[in-house]
């Protein structure tokens, strides 16, 4: 398919492919053809950027270097587990989550943190189920496809923006492709593990990972679907 040239799409197909995106947590270990993969990043690509700046970079980890990348963060995590004061090693180089939570939006994340954690059975306190969970993000949860997604250090926050479309329009034609993903800002705190491992230069910096794959079907926490606010909740209409 020519991407420069315009095409017929069905509205219920896109609505389709946004509305069954969801942050898979349990991939199967099928293969993910290279073709499917560069298909999807071609795709994705079309994503809007400020004056068509394309500031995304991409690393792809299949087989060995998916593998060596999850042993060594596996480690780490694992370290600073026995030893927490090893925590303040791996510092994330910006701010995803605010310092101090206020209404509503901590309520949504308690919400999802009990409705998750219920389904996996992990009560509070739990502190071993909650930390070999945890470990699962660093594992991509089985996928084995690992997108790294870095940013030159040059750029904007509007930049940020910008990756949002692009990763966006990655998880949208994964559906297209029969695939799920799970977008993960867990792994921006070991980005001085992860930047040498995939040859990142020294002006890049990670912005977040995302798994890839052929989700699961038997695996109970697929079944975990987040809610949403209606429209009458966020949206004022003026005029």
């Amino acid at each position: 398919m020519n991407l420069a040239e315009p095409v017929s799409i069905d509205p219920a197909s896109v609505d389709a492919a946004i509305t069954s995106r969801m942050s898979t947590r349990a991939f199967l270990r099928t293969p993910v053809p290279r073709e499917s993969i560069e298909h999807i990043l071609q795709v994705a690509s079309r994503a809007p950027s400020g004056t068509n700046t394309q500031p995304w970079r991409v690393y792809v980890l299949q087989n060995a270097s998916r593998d060596e990348l999850v042993a060594k963060v596996c480690a780490a995590h694992d370290a600073i587990y026995a030893n927490p004061a090893l925590a303040a090693e791996y510092r994330e180089e910006y701010d995803y989550y605010p310092e101090k939570w206020v209404s509503p939006y901590i309520d949504r994340r308690r919400e999802n943190g009990w409705g998750l954690y219920g389904l996996l059975g992990i009560a509070k306190g739990e502190k071993d189920k909650m930390h070999a969970q945890h470990h699962r993000n660093f594992r991509f949860f089985d996928a084995p496809v690992g997108l790294m997604f870095t940013l030159d250090r040059v750029m904007g926050r509007g930049s940020l923006v910008d990756y949002g479309m692009f990763m966006q329009n990655i998880m949208v034609a994964a559906r297209g492709q029969g695939l799920h993903t799970c977008p993960q800002a867990a792994w921006n705190g070991f980005a001085k593990i992860i930047l040498p491992h995939i040859g990142a230069g020294a002006d890049e910096m990670l912005v977040c990972g995302m798994a890839l794959g052929y989700a699961d079907p038997d695996e109970p926490v697929n079944g975990f679907h987040t809610p949403r606010e209606p429209v009458s909740a966020f949206t004022r209409w003026l005029g």
